[in-house]
């Protein structure tokens, strides 16, 4: 926290101060030389702040890229300036489907208290591929796994038991989620045990079905508004909510609230 707070001072000075100092520096100092600078001090912080969590969630050591992990963060912070997630939970999920089935491939973090939750199995869809998941879709019956970023919702209980509806509002990549069912769910094919026996995970039609031993406290973790976020090294994908300038504006805006409640105490 101090180091987040002595980001903001630095860009404190540089976006007021330094203007303020003379009525030459005033006049070198235009004001889209002001912007800049904010912009790349915004930019800079917002960096430091998510290698900072990274680092101290040990995220490194769980296996998640911190690239993508970035890219799941960004996504974060604009669904949550636009409202759209549960305020009393800083939960994100990330899974990473560049890797082989038989890795831990979906990671659930506490962006707040800066903790891995879990570190688990995940599968993709049967029309995505075998070992790895390389096609996707979109589209229903094509039985295969859907890139970007969902809202969780409420739950119900299906043909794989407790399961989790899925909101996609990546326009193009998952908004057909609802329609193809796809949602979280257990299933036996998700174990050790499989991979042992298979070299790799079984598949769903679409779903990131999680172990059954795990499935439970999961949904009941991660449900109700909460980000879950499926990334791929695919060249055609894109998203509105990977804009790094609105989730900067997100993330400055919380910042400064907590330094108010500091002053505050």
């Amino acid at each position: 926290m101090n180091r987040i707070i002595s980001v903001f001072s630095v860009i404190a000075v540089l976006s007021f101060v330094l203007p303020a100092n003379s009525a030459s520096s005033t006049e070198s100092f235009s004001s889209s030389s002001k912007t800049e600078v904010k912009v790349v001090a915004g930019k800079t912080s917002f960096a430091d702040f998510l290698e900072n969590l990274y680092d101290e969630a040990d995220l490194k050591k769980a296996g998640m890229n911190f690239e993508v992990f970035k890219r799941a963060a960004t996504g974060y912070y604009n669904l949550k300036e636009q409202n759209k997630l549960n305020k009393s939970k800083d939960i994100l999920t990330v899974v990473d489907f560049s890797k082989h089935s038989r890795e831990k491939r979906l990671w659930i973090v506490d962006l707040a208290k800066k903790k891995l939750l879990y570190n688990s199995l995940v599968a993709h869809g049967r029309g995505s591929g075998n070992e790895k998941a390389v096609n996707f879709s979109n589209i229903e019956n094509s039985h295969m796994s859907s890139l970007g970023f969902y809202i969780t919702e409420n739950t119900y209980f299906g043909k794989h038991g407790l399961s989790l509806k899925l909101q996609g509002v990546d326009k193009g990549f998952n908004t057909n989620a609802k329609d193809r069912a796809v949602v979280v769910h257990g299933a036996d094919y998700v174990s050790e045990a499989f991979v042992k026996q298979h070299g790799r995970l079984g598949r769903s039609h679409g779903c990131p079905a999680l172990p059954k031993e795990i499935t439970e406290e999961v949904v009941q973790l991660i449900k109700g508004g909460t980000v879950l976020y499926i990334d791929a090294p695919v060249a055609n994908y894109s998203s509105a909510y990977l804009n790094a300038d609105t989730a900067i504006k997100r993330f400055e805006n919380e910042i400064l609230a907590k330094q108010a409640q500091l002053l505050s105490k």
